[in-house]
């Protein structure tokens, strides 16, 4: 089993997802609204309405992997405007901090490295 890392590209689905959907319902979300290749090797991610539950779908070699996440209290907070169906790119730090319950609006990245040029 593979975990996540800060290597993998993640897409947040920018409209409530029904989480009864599995590992094919995901996927045709992925194709036929996000416009993403499941199989691709990012990570799909998925929230309800309710914005309690998270499921993020991943393809590995030899099959899909599901990990899903339900609150028992509090929200997931969502990054930035959320619009109607699309996809929303996101970095490894601001799903760790969704899936933590930090406020996302305050963060503030100092600066660490910039190359010369």
């Amino acid at each position: 089993m593979t975990g996540l890392t800060p290597h993998h590209r993640y897409y947040l689905y920018s409209a409530p997802a029904d989480m009864r959907k599995g590992f094919d319902g995901l996927s045709g979300l992925v194709i036929s609204k996000m416009g993403g290749n499941p199989q691709d090797g990012g990570v799909y991610i998925f929230i309800n309405r309710s914005r309690n539950r998270m499921k993020m779908l991943v393809w590995e070699p030899g099959g899909f992997m599901m990990y899903y996440k339900r609150l028992e209290r509090g929200t997931f907070e969502i990054p930035g405007k959320v619009r109607e169906g699309g996809k929303m790119i996101i970095n490894w730090e601001v799903l760790v901090m969704m899936i933590s319950g930090i406020k996302l609006g305050k963060i503030v990245r100092k600066k660490r490295y910039e190359l010369a040029g």
